[in-house]
């Protein structure tokens, strides 16, 4: 194997969150600043700052308040959250191989729990890094460093796969091999590429080549 230890991100990459991610802003700015924002700026920052610093981006003076609506809305649809087709079989595999796994996501831990209270994706990971354990955040490398000092592992012996052009910044600044995927719908192929992606995918499966 290349790789024997692979980072993932959480949202758009295991997780099939983008449409609820994408709903809980709309409704957050529309409900708070009663305006109407094109969903690619809503979008912009997802998969790399807090979102608290998302929700800075729209209006500095109502930051709380934002966040407290968005969550409020975003919580309750996690009861029908879903994994993306193929990824159980993936994260089965790895394991099954011998790889140590890990998730570096900008969500705080509580959001992620609730995640691992419907999806049955925990056992997988030795290593989870969410919004607390870092002070700073992707694409800054520090998230990713702290999953390898947790896994043991060096920059050169593993991979971090996610949906976001802040993974693959983070990655890329950590000296990961780094892989896109474009099944998030957040964020295009392009971007990825533009912002440091070795190499993009475009199904779980089309991992085990890469890796």
């Amino acid at each position: 194997m290349r790789y024997p230890t692979v980072l993932f991100d959480l949202d758009g990459t295991l997780i099939d969150s983008g449409a609820m991610i994408l709903a809980s802003f709309r409704h957050a700015t529309r409900t708070v600043l009663a305006r109407e924002i094109a969903d690619e700026e809503l979008v912009a920052a997802v998969g790399g700052t807090t979102i608290y610093d998302q929700m800075r981006t729209f209006d500095p003076e109502r930051v709380d308040e934002l966040v407290r609506v968005y969550r409020e809305h975003n919580t309750p649809l996690h009861e029908d959250l879903q994994a993306f087709e193929g990824v159980q079989d993936l994260l089965s595999l790895l394991r099954s191989e011998g790889r140590q796994l890990g998730i570096v996501t900008a969500k705080r831990r509580r959001t992620v729990e609730l995640a691992f209270r419907v999806l049955d994706l925990e056992r997988y990971f030795g290593s989870v890094v969410t919004a607390e354990d870092s002070e700073r955040h992707k694409p800054d490398p520090e998230p990713v460093l702290a999953a390898l000092g947790q896994l043991g592992s060096r920059p050169s012996e593993a991979a971090f796969v996610g949906d976001s052009p802040f993974d693959m910044g983070a990655g890329k600044s950590a000296g990961l091999f780094t892989i896109g995927v474009s099944w998030g719908g957040l964020h295009t192929a392009e971007r990825l590429h533009e912002a440091g992606a070795d190499t993009v995918v475009h199904a779980p499966a089309e991992l085990i080549r890469v890796l």
